[in-house]
């Protein structure tokens, strides 16, 4: 249900409960007929002034009073309900589309994000507690509400064109994720956006195996399969219960109310730790993270790596900890300059 909708279901809902209560009220205490009281319920309500239909007693009149003053907010609330909806209607999407284009146009280094869906919402949930800038396209406007309610910016639009995309700032956007229902949409999106930013790092959802292979032709750096992953997770509950819930604690600690997660910090130019050993970063010492592995510029994986292991300028130090601690690794790597 839309905005427009609910707020015209709201008004139409306190009139009708009140000719109701009015109703009843003027039979009970006055003794009118019942369409006579329907009647005087609608006069006051409306302040028309019409006068009485037949005698009021003193209690008629107190609750008549009660009933004027309710009936007069009510409609006041109506009326500006209805206008409303009348300006929104006519110039609602204007200015919407508007402020969301203006604040798009200030996004830089951004995820786009294709799909609301149920993949697509863990997906955003994750961004939004990462605090990176994202933008959510979708083209249901129900999905598009639900995720501006959610807090985020979104927009309703078909990803799978190349001008939409565009008013998206893929030119200027950092990563995209492919959240589309189908595996055809999906793939014909990996292609508009890689063309449109080869250097786009891309995540895509896949339903059949045999679409894969063609993801990851077409462009995508990842590729994951929810089904299959879901089947995975539910053999490793039962056949490795403890490393799958230290794993799953890891993973999902924002939902579990916990303050522990798994970070990647690169090494970037001028950082104080580059080229030094992490015996003499001593990470656990002064930032309380731990080092569970070193991914290497050339793309190699040195787990558990050894404190006289050293890191260079392009490596990536994934670590674990609170996530203060961790941001405040990430902001000496950023900021530290020789």
């Amino acid at each position: 249900m839309t905005r427009t909708s609910a707020r015209i279901l709201t008004v139409l809902v306190l009139i009708a409960a009140l000719l109701a209560v009015g109703t009843a009220g003027f039979v009970l205490l006055s003794g009118y007929p019942v369409f006579d009281a329907l009647y005087m319920s609608v006069i006051t309500i409306t302040t028309v002034g019409y006068g009485e239909v037949h005698p009021l007693t003193r209690a008629g009149r107190i609750f008549n009073t009660f009933l004027l003053l309710v009936g007069a907010g009510v409609m006041a609330y109506a009326f500006s309900a209805v206008t409303q909806s009348i300006f929104e209607s006519q110039f609602g999407d204007i200015i919407h589309k508007r402020r969301n284009r203006k604040m798009i146009d200030r996004l830089k280094n951004h995820y786009i994000l294709c799909g609301f869906g149920r993949v697509g919402r863990g997906a955003a949930a994750e961004l939004q507690r990462s605090g990176v800038p994202f933008v959510v396209m979708d083209k249901s406007e129900d999905r598009v509400e639900r995720a501006i309610k959610m807090g985020m910016l979104a927009v309703q639009a078909d990803s799978t064109r190349d001008d939409m995309l565009l008013e998206a700032g893929i030119q200027r956007a950092c990563g995209l994720i492919a959240a589309l229902s189908s595996d055809a949409d999906n793939l014909f999106l990996i292609l508009s956006a890689k063309s449109l930013n080869p250097n786009l790092v891309v995540s895509s959802r896949v339903s059949e195996e045999a679409s894969e292979s063609k993801m990851r032709r077409a462009g995508a750096d990842a590729v994951f399969m929810p089904y299959s992953m879901t089947g995975y997770r539910l053999a490793q509950s039962i056949l490795r219960p403890h490393v799958f819930q230290f794993l799953d604690v890891t993973a999902q600690t924002s939902s579990m109310g916990m303050d522990v997660g798994i970070e990647q910090v690169e090494i970037r130019p001028g950082a104080d730790i580059a080229s030094r050993s992490l015996k003499d970063m001593q990470l656990r010492r002064d930032f309380g993270v731990i080092v569970l592995a070193i991914r290497r510029s050339n793309k190699t994986m040195d787990f558990n790596p050894p404190a006289d292991a050293t890191v260079e300028v392009g490596d990536n130090l994934i670590v674990m900890g609170h996530y203060d601690d961790l941001r405040r690794l990430e902001k000496l790597v950023d900021g530290s300059r020789s």
